[in-house]
């Protein structure tokens, strides 16, 4: 049994790689779009259903229009970039959602939702291109998939682990050390290499909209504002430090501009 489950795994990890057009780099991924997409799409239906979405309003609009460049500027990149035909099966929506959480977020295949609760922390329509770019980068990169992807992995390994381990008290024992092992080691440093990686794309494709890449640091000053510098360790969370983000924000907004620069945009909003 040990030994099929090995060669399941290696298997796996043989077919399903991935390239990232962003980065060039391969990325696991189980879950082909024609999977995952109608999945996602439903739940997304869903949610919309049994929460308040805001129509009718000027912030709503800007929501859809913010979202509508960052997609067809991720749509021109992509195109320039030897990758048409990429986005075929996205179906992009954008809705604003009246909830005081200070978040965004975005399913597989391009549907995102903005709470109200993060508009003060955007203020305007540069903001709102932040952490729009961010949530389209996320679908571009296939994270929701990738997550899948890794959370598979992880159970496989706990099924091998605990077929190997005859002992009772030994088996509990590595069940909680990988647990804990596979979380802090594994899975969070993923999710916040996935964060970044959303980061650096957001900033691209939201500069290539015509959004000032230097705004996003700023951002998330307002963020750590927000939060009162109350936050977990970097290495417990999902997420990189605010710190780190607006580091990053900062060094990549020129390479950002240098981006735009490409596609005739050099001047920013």
């Amino acid at each position: 049994m040990k030994k099929i489950v090995h060669i399941a795994v290696v298997f796996l990890i043989v077919t399903a790689c991935k390239t990232n057009p962003f980065t060039g780099k391969s990325t696991l991924n189980f879950y082909p779009n024609s999977q995952v997409f109608p999945m996602a799409f439903a739940q997304y239906d869903q949610f919309l259903t049994e929460n308040n979405v805001v129509t009718g309003t000027s912030e709503a609009q800007m929501i859809t229009n913010v979202g509508q460049r960052i997609s067809s500027a991720a749509e021109r990149w992509l195109n320039a970039n030897g990758h048409p035909g990429y986005l075929k099966d996205y179906q992009w929506e954008y809705n604003l959602v009246k909830d005081e959480t200070v978040n965004a977020w975005c399913m597989p295949g391009g549907k995102i939702v903005f709470y109200t609760g993060i508009l003060p922390i955007c203020q305007g329509e540069t903001g709102v291109a932040v952490v729009m770019g961010h949530e389209v980068a996320h679908a571009l990169a296939d994270h929701g998939a990738q997550r899948m992807s890794a959370g598979m992995l992880q159970q496989i390994g706990a099924v091998a682990g605990n077929v190997a381990i005859k002992d009772p008290e030994k088996r509990n024992m590595f069940n909680q050390a990988y647990g804990v092992g596979s979380s802090l080691g594994v899975m969070l440093p993923f999710s916040r290499g996935h964060e970044t990686e959303a980061d650096r794309i957001g900033l691209q494709i939201m500069a290539i909209a015509g959004y000032n890449p230097d705004e996003a640091a700023n951002l998330w000053r307002r963020m750590k504002a927000k939060s009162g510098g109350q936050s977990p360790p970097e290495f417990m969370s999902t997420h990189p430090s605010n710190d780190t983000r607006i580091s990053n924000l900062t060094a990549w907004a020129p390479d950002a501009k240098k981006e735009a620069a490409k596609f005739g945009v050099t001047s920013f909003k």
